[in-house]
């Protein structure tokens, strides 16, 4: 379906192209395109906030106008013209603003081309998140994966097939990570979302978030029925038995519960679950401010029985 056009005009703009990596014989210049023509990337992994830095980019935006183009294709599917590949925050600001247009490179990529370009595009941001990062590698990795089985034609100038690893160290190569590094944030998109969260929030170890993605699915949800009733959160030495005995026999709730429960040697362990804490603190009590208050009790009846 051939896209409909904006009722703009083309602005040549050098340079541009050289940021998203994208051939200079597919040059076409810039268009002043509606907001209402442009539909986000599908599957776009990163969040797009009204935080601190989203303010000064309207902030720039109100004085100077959108600096840097986004970057579109010709959308196929749906109502909209074209479909955002970059350019979703500046979008946000723009709209924000109550601005109707924002200046946007048109090319006609392949789906693998956008993926690339989207990525690259974003994941040089500060603090990007733990699950923003392990999608976007997660979707170029398998964006270059799939063209080194094409023998047809090159992605980006990438040359001759890539094979699995390769895919991963190129990805690596270009964000600054090695290989390793790669494919442990691409096992955390297999996490459970409320898991994927608590990574991203630092309660669960990015690394143990690693070995819990091993879990099947099931096992993930009944570990987290257990987490939410015990208010425990599973250390590396936990994660990585629980990863052991999903692999071996299949981690059922008694089994979580061996391995959650288990006193260290020499160290007698007395767990109290969480829901029958909770009936005595406010609901909006942390477990830290929960903590304080016991230990602070158990102080009081202490000095009190002359201990």
């Amino acid at each position: 379906m051939a896209a409909k056009k904006s009722s703009v005009s083309k602005i040549k703009l050098k340079g541009v192209d050289t940021l998203f990596g994208i051939e200079e014989s597919k040059q076409d210049g810039v268009q002043e395109v509606r907001l209402s023509e442009l539909k986000p990337f599908e599957d776009h992994p990163f969040q797009v906030l009204r935080d601190e830095k989203m303010e000064d980019l309207m902030e720039s935006i109100s004085e100077h106008g959108v600096l840097v183009p986004g970057l579109a294709r010709p959308n196929t599917k749906g109502r909209e013209a074209y479909e955002l590949i970059a350019g979703h925050r500046r979008k946000f600001a723009c709209q924000e603003l109550q601005l109707t247009t924002m200046p946007v490179l048109i090319r006609d990529l392949t789906d693998d081309e956008a993926i690339v370009a989207m990525v690259d595009s974003n994941i040089q941001r500060e603090k990007l998140l733990y699950s923003e990062k392990a999608f976007a590698y997660r979707m170029k990795y398998e964006a270059l994966k799939r063209q080194g089985n094409r023998s047809d034609r090159t992605l980006v100038q990438l040359g001759p097939k890539l094979e699995k690893r390769w895919a991963a160290e190129l990805v690596g190569k270009e964000v600054g990570e090695n290989i390793s590094a790669i494919k442990r944030y691409i096992r955390l998109t297999y996490l459970e979302k409320e898991l994927l969260e608590l990574v991203d929030k630092g309660t669960l170890a990015f690394t143990v978030g690693v070995e819990l993605s091993y879990l099947k699915l099931s096992e993930q949800q009944c570990l987290l029925a257990f987490m939410d009733e015990t208010g425990m959160v599973p250390q590396g030495t936990q994660a990585g038995k629980m990863k052991e005995a999903s692999r071996e026999r299949g981690l059922g709730e008694e089994e979580i519960q061996r391995i959650m429960l288990k006193p260290k040697a020499g160290i007698e362990k007395i767990n109290i679950p969480g829901k029958k804490l909770r009936q005595y603190f406010p609901a909006d009590y942390s477990r830290r401010q929960m903590e304080e208050i016991i230990f602070q009790l158990l102080e009081d009846w202490k000095r009190s029985s002359g201990g």
